[in-house]
C-alpha cells in the first residue's frame, strides 16, 4: 500500500504552545491544558509545513507492522516508562524550571522492566547503543501481538496470522468519497504504523459495533488526505474546525516532505473532543473481505468472519455497520 509518514515518535505540535493552569479537558486529573498559540514552531517551518500533506488524525491506538517470527506481525504500542522513584525525581526536576541543566537517566536502572520482545522504535535517539527517553521521559516502543492474546484481544481481532491478513479501513481506490473496509496482506504494511479504532479503544468517538458486537479496525498514518484544508493561520483552523463538515475530526497531521510529521489537535484550540457527530462515521462504506481467496477458515466468531458475510454490501454511514448474527 502507499503510505506517507510513520510514527515513531512524539509528533510535535504545529504552532508554539503554552501550559494554561486549568484542569485538562483531554486528560482526567491533569491540572493543566497545553494550548496552541498563534506562532508556528519552527520545527514545522524547517519541515517546509508549507508545502505539507494534511490529513486526518484518527483517534485510536498506534500500532506498526513489522516482521517476528519470520512473518509480518502486527506490534501494540508500548513505552517504557520509568520507575515510581524515577519518575519523581524527574516530576521534580521538571518543575524545578532548571531549563540550564539536563537530566541524567540512568536506563539500567531507571526504568520498569518490559517483556524481552519488546523493541523501541525507529527515530529515538540513542547512547551507547541504549533508547533514550523522550522529553516526558518515556521511551516509545513496540510489543508483538499474539493471536490469542488477553492484554491485547482487540488488537488481535484485526490480523489473521495464518492467512497473513489485516483488516484495513481507507478510501476505495476507484471512488475518493466512498471508505473501504478490506482484507490487507500484513506484507503490504510492512514497516507502515496504523492506529486501531474501535468500540473498545478510546471510548470509541467514531461509534463503531456494539458492547455485544464489538467493531475494530486499522487505519494506515495518512490514509485520510484533507481535500479542503484550512490557512496555516490559528483564526482559519480553528473556524475550519468549528463550521466545516471535513472539520469534524479529532486534528489534522501534516505529512512534510523530508518525513517530519507535524500535527494540531482540538485540545490544542481549547475545542472539545470527542464530538457526536464525526466525519469519518458519516461516511459511506463498503465492504471487500472475500474469504474464497484464502485457504484458511475464518473461526466463527472472529470479525474476518462477520465481515465476509457482509462482503461486497454498502453502507450508508460507517456508523450503520451491523452484524446478522
Amino acid at each position: 500500500m502507499s503510505r506517507l509518514g510513520s510514527v515513531q515518535r512524539k509528533v510535535p505540535c504545529l504552532f508554539v504552545t503554552q501550559v494554561k493552569e486549568e484542569p485538562s479537558a483531554k486528560r482526567e486529573r491533569q491540572p493543566f491544558k497545553v494550548l496552541a498559540t498563534e506562532t508556528i514552531n519552527r520545527r514545522a517551518l524547517d519541515a517546509d509545513i508549507y508545502n505539507a500533506i494534511p490529513t486526518e488524525k484518527v483517534d485510536g491506538t498506534c500500532c506498526y507492522v513489522t516482521m517476528y517470527k519470520g512473518q509480518p506481525y502486527l506490534w501494540a504500542r508500548l513505552d517504557r516508562k520509568p520507575n515510581k522513584l524515577s519518575e519523581k525525581r524527574f516530576k521534580r526536576f521538571m518543575y524545578s524550571m532548571e531549563d540550564s541543566k539536563e537530566f541524567i537517566w540512568n536506563i539500567e536502572e531507571d526504568f520498569r522492566p518490559v517483556p524481552e520482545c519488546w523493541i523501541p522504535a525507529k527515530e529515538i535517539q540513542q547512547s551507547s547503543g541504549n533508547p533514550l527517553p523522550d522529553e516526558n521521559g518515556h521511551i516509545p516502543g513496540w510489543v508483538p501481538v499474539e493471536k490469542n492474546s488477553k492484554q491485547y484481544c482487540w488488537h488481535s481481532s484485526v490480523v489473521n496470522y495464518e492467512a497473513e491478513i489485516a483488516l484495513i479501513l481507507k478510501y476505495h481506490a476507484d471512488d475518493p468519497g466512498l471508505l473501504e473496509i478490506s482484507s490487507v496482506p500484513l506484507s503490504d504494511l510492512l514497516e507502515q504504523t496504523l492506529e486501531l479504532i474501535g468500540t473498545n479503544i478510546n471510548a470509541n468517538p467514531y461509534g463503531l459495533g456494539s458492547k455485544k458486537h464489538p467493531v475494530h479496525l486499522l487505519v494506515p498514518h495518512g490514509a485520510f488526505e484533507i481535500k479542503n484544508p484550512p490557512m496555516l493561520k490559528h483564526s482559519d483552523i480553528l473556524s475550519w474546525f468549528e463550521s466545516c463538515r471535513e472539520g469534524k475530526i479529532e486534528g489534522i497531521v501534516w505529512h512534510c516532505n523530508d518525513g517530519h510529521l507535524i500535527k494540531l489537535h482540538r485540545h490544542h484550540l481549547g475545542m472539545c473532543w470527542p464530538i457526536p457527530e464525526t466525519h469519518l462515521n458519516s461516511q459511506p462504506v463498503v465492504i471487500a473481505v472475500n474469504r474464497t481467496k484464502y485457504d484458511c477458515d475464518f473461526e466463527p466468531k472472529c470479525l474476518f468472519n462477520y465481515f465476509s458475510k457482509l462482503d461486497g454490501q454498502r453502507f450508508s454511514r460507517l456508523k450503520d455497520i451491523k452484524f446478522d448474527v
